[in-house]
């Protein structure tokens, strides 16, 4: 059974930074992604960072690209998403992700676990 625990939302200012923390367990031989996911009310959820566990590639979408990185222990148990400069069209729930046989790294649809979300609020 795969769980997927976010830790490390909160409040900040425009231009701030925030660290979130995914604790994995569960994970398979077959799992090859761990992603953060983003939403906000009234729009799609939308994948902002993206890794392969073993290749070690990452992948962002242009609009965190820069300021978003995504890294895991070397235990492959965590996966953090560090995040700068923010803005506040940042504001919105984050949720760590993990999925089998990925091939689209940021499509959401090809991510089968997810954790509850941590909110992340950024003011101007």
């Amino acid at each position: 059974q795969v769980q997927l625990v976010e830790s490390g939302g909160g409040s900040v200012q425009a231009g701030g930074s925030l660290r979130l923390s995914c604790a994995a367990s569960g994970l398979t031989s077959s799992h090859n992604s761990v992603a953060w996911f983003r939403q906000a009310p009234g729009k799609e959820r939308e994948g902002v960072a993206s890794s392969d566990i073993s290749g070690g590639a990452t992948y962002y979408p242009a609009s965190v690209r820069g300021r978003f990185t995504i890294s895991q222990d070397s235990a492959k148990t965590t996966w953090s998403l560090q995040m700068n400069s923010l803005r506040p069209e940042d504001t919105a729930m984050y949720y760590c992700a993990a999925g089998r046989f990925v091939a689209d790294w940021l499509n959401r649809r090809e991510f089968g676990d997810w954790g509850q979300g941590t909110q992340v609020t950024v003011s101007s």
